[in-house]
């Protein structure tokens, strides 16, 4: 699965893979190292955990995580700022216009994330 954070214009900025098994919030540690502050982190439903929301905040950012159904807790959320999101989905749209890309012709996970940030470096 590819993982990438984006900036305002939705070129990338970060990108990992992780396997299909693994949860998607276990990568969310090193793809925010490069955080800015005073910045907006816009993540969908899979990295609504405590921990995530604490490092943003660590970081100088706002997260801005929709909470899952079982929230028991409100959390702050934004539904005019998760709109910012769809520049990841613009920039996975884009990347997926390479052949290479979408049919995952590489074995090595390596190989494929090189050709993930060819496909970046493009936009």
């Amino acid at each position: 699965m590819i993982h990438a954070v984006v900036d305002a214009k939705g070129l990338p900025l970060r990108s990992a893979l992780s396997i299909g098994k693994e949860h998607d919030s276990l990568l969310a540690g090193d793809l925010l190292t490069e955080l800015r502050h005073n910045g907006l982190l816009p993540a969908d439903r899979a990295y609504d955990l405590d921990a995530i929301r604490q490092l943003a905040r660590e970081l100088g950012a706002w997260p801005n995580i929709p909470p899952k159904r079982n929230c028991k807790d409100p959390i702050c959320f934004c539904p005019h700022l998760y709109r910012d999101r769809n520049h990841v989905e613009r920039f996975f749209n884009h990347i997926r216009h390479c052949r290479r890309i979408v049919a995952r012709y590489d074995k090595l996970a390596a190989n494929f994330l090189a050709f993930i940030k060819l496909a970046a470096i493009c936009l």
